[in-house]
């Protein structure tokens, strides 16, 4: 992480020189240095504004978690999804917090509930952290969650939708299908990356031993949570839970835009019935949780601070625009024009940087929503995650600085992610 920050840095400052002492004539307001100084102030007190804003975020989920984990519901989830789980996180216990968390969060994500998904992977980082013998550094569960998250499968990219939407679109949910597609793909490879890569990247000290919330009989503190390895439901229950889950596809495509307002009332509410249900102090149980959002947010400020002001350094010197075009040439051979360049680009780096593009691609009355370019850029949205800024955020909230093989992994799972985009837009569209 270090290199990189460095040489995107590194690479805006050359270029914002080079273009200032061969380029002009320039006015005070146009120096690219002075375009760039100004850049870097902004992006710096953006960072601060995007975390006061994510604090309610964070408060609202973080309280909705210790309702849930109250009550038992990330024990539950845990269990239903356990055979697959275990596999993916061998070294996690199976009714660990961590684990509930990590399924929540993925979860949230496959909703396309966008933030809403942040405080669960946080909380699921601070769990498994937990269970880290080397502070600092990243675990092989760490980098493995992470990785997932950079292309975690979606069924309902619904501000992709809205924003199709409101663009005018004739079928703003017709990007389900590729989508899933896409974002599905690039989970297998992003799975395959984190696991490969971590055989090139040991660690001297790894445990996952001895959660510190855990009393000496086995259970949590709460009695909510037991390790008993065996404690999972029947393989049948699980396997029909996910025939479940992908039987909703169908709805989401032709009840999409209807469905999507209910989401996170529903889930609020589900919830809260669910600690009332199970007998927990809800309105407690809620304030005790939601107190954590806010020193989460003062703990990140540091980290977005340093990765947005690097992106808008490469942003205000221009060197994204000469990368557009240089490569819009050649990627446009293989399905993916200069006019959808700027959305792969930006999709790793700025979540806010992503949203404009999507908003200025789709407006364009040259392409419009319903496109080829139009779908390709609503799916790349739609399919991938802002890969730097949730490795500043979910390492930042647990202070990790040597984040291993998962910057490598993450990237190939965005590169995967373009490929299957491509691909879904090319053949699922004809």
């Amino acid at each position: 992480m270090n290199r990189v920050f460095f040489a995107i840095v590194l690479i805006a400052f050359v270029f914002a020189g080079y273009t200032q002492f061969t380029g002009g004539p320039f006015t005070a307001d146009t120096l690219p240095m002075q375009v760039m100084t100004k850049a870097m102030v902004d992006s710096a007190a953006n960072a601060v504004t995007l975390a006061i804003g994510l604090t309610g975020t964070l408060a609202l989920f973080l309280g909705l978690m210790n309702v849930a984990e109250e009550g038992g519901l990330l024990t539950v989830i845990a269990r239903l999804i356990r055979p697959l789980m275990v596999r993916l996180f061998p070294d996690v216990p199976a009714d660990s917090p961590a684990m509930g968390a990590m399924i929540l969060n993925m979860s949230a994500n496959a909703l396309g509930l966008g933030n809403a998904a942040t405080p669960f992977g946080i909380r699921a980082m601070q769990e498994l952290d937990q269970f880290n013998a080397e502070k600092g550094t990243a675990t092989d569960a760490m980098a493995l969650f992470l990785t997932i998250n950079t292309a975690g499968i979606t069924l309902l990219p619904t501000t992709v939708i809205a924003m199709r939407a409101s663009a005018g679109s004739a079928n703003p949910a017709g990007i389900l299908g590729t989508t899933l597609f896409a974002s599905g793909c690039a989970t297998v490879v992003a799975i395959a990356a984190a696991k490969m890569f971590q055989r090139f990247s040991p660690v001297t000290a790894q445990t996952y031993s001895g959660h510190p919330a855990l009393s000496p009989d086995g259970d949590s503190e709460t009695g909510n949570l037991s390790l008993d390895g065996d404690a999972g439901y029947p393989l049948w229950l699980s396997t029909l839970a996910l025939v479940f889950l992908f039987s909703l596809i169908p709805l989401t495509v032709f009840w999409g835009r209807a469905v999507s307002p209910f989401v996170l009332p529903s889930m609020m509410l589900g919830f809260l019935a669910f600690g009332m249900i199970r007998g927990v102090r809800i309105y407690e149980a809620f304030v005790e949780g939601a107190k954590e959002g806010f020193q989460v947010a003062v703990r990140i400020i540091p980290y977005l601070v340093a990765i947005l002001v690097a992106v808008g350094m490469f942003q205000a010197s221009g060197a994204m625009d000469v990368a557009v075009s240089a490569l819009g040439r050649w990627t446009g051979l293989i399905g993916l024009p200069a006019e959808a360049l700027p959305m792969a680009l930006m999709r790793p780096l700025s979540g806010s940087g992503s949203y404009g593009i999507l908003a200025a691609t789709l407006g364009n009355p040259a392409i419009g929503p319903d496109s080829y370019t139009g779908y390709l850029v609503s799916t790349l949205m739609g399919s991938s995650e802002t890969t730097f800024y949730v490795m500043a955020v979910y390492f930042g909230a647990v202070q990790v600085r040597h984040v291993r093989h998962t910057l490598i992994a993450a990237l190939t799972a965005d590169a995967a992610g373009i490929f299957f985009s491509i691909v879904a837009c090319r053949f699922l569209l004809g």
